[in-house]
């Protein structure tokens, strides 16, 4: 981690040493940052790894922008987004949900403001090698749960199925059982069960074993995994628009009230025109606007 004299000195993005090639796949630890760091000419940004490839380029952006700002980005889960605001470690705290209201058995935090940035699609990912290419509600269902355990029994190979789930606080997870699964709970043990931490984690354990399933948002699905169709309606921004696809949810910084000049800005130039309907298009995620 950069040192406050590095910071000052090269007035960088501090990201996650941990960033591996693409969009921000990987393992990532919350920001240590301190009250002091959330200074109103700094820009401390903690939580979702979902929205971590968006806010990591708009911190570019923005940087380029405003080469005198420093601005630290990094991702663990939704949860540590309003924490980090709340505790004062961050001065962002970004979410897949609005985290000033309760949902998903996550009680509201009280203080904090909600600014809406993104429409968020998420998928259902298997290895590239896995021949299945669709499945049902009823299948998905079954297969988190534990009930349906071989391949075989939605169209595949002979193979036990891996479930690959993200850990309790992940705001990836709280959409992807309140869309895709309709509210049905998980499975939560067993030797065919892994449970991660991250999106990054998420995308290495399905890429290195053939037979698992998980999910995550568009913006992860690269080489080595494929989105799955759901209910017969492939996952992408094209089907979340003509509201043929459901699986998706939105993307919130959070800040404690109203946030000061420079973090003002900052969500000022996620939320304009010009970067949602540039990078943040490019990047598989969709306009705020987009989507009523």
């Amino acid at each position: 981690m950069l040192t406050q004299k590095l910071i000052r000195k090269f007035a960088g993005i501090t990201i996650a040493s941990s960033l591996l090639v693409g969009v921000g796949a990987g393992s990532y630890s919350a920001n240590a940052a301190t009250v002091t760091e959330a200074a109103s000419n700094k820009i401390v940004i903690a939580g979702s790894t979902a929205l971590l490839p968006l806010t990591q380029q708009a911190a570019k952006g923005f940087k380029k922008e405003n080469p005198s700002v420093s601005i630290s980005v990094s991702g663990s889960s939704s949860i540590a987004g309003p924490q980090s605001v709340t505790k004062g470690s961050a001065t962002i705290g970004a979410c897949d949900w609005d985290a000033t209201k309760s949902v998903g058995g996550f009680k509201a935090f009280k203080g904090l403001k909600a600014h809406k940035i993104a429409v968020i699609p998420f998928a259902t990912v298997v290895n590239s090698k896995n021949s299945v290419k669709n499945l049902t509600t009823a299948q998905l269902q079954g297969i988190f749960s534990g009930k349906i355990k071989n391949w075989k029994q939605v169209g595949g190979k002979d193979a036990d199925i891996v479930v690959v789930n993200r850990a309790y606080g992940s705001g990836t997870r709280v959409n992807y059982q309140d869309k895709a699964l309709k509210g049905k709970n998980f499975m939560s043990k067993g030797s065919h069960y892994k449970e991660v931490k991250s999106n990054g984690d998420m995308i290495t354990s399905v890429k290195e074993n053939p037979n698992a399933i998980g999910y995550t948002d568009l913006a992860y699905v690269k080489s080595g995994i494929k989105a799955l169709s759901y209910n017969g309606v492939a996952a992408s921004t094209s089907n979340v628009l003509s509201k043929k696809y459901p699986v998706y949810g939105y993307g919130y910084l959070l800040t404690k009230g109203d946030p000061s000049s420079k973090n003002a800005a900052f969500i000022k130039y996620i939320q304009g025109a010009k970067f949602q309907k540039g990078t943040l298009k490019k990047m598989k995620f969709i306009p705020i606007s987009a989507v009523k």
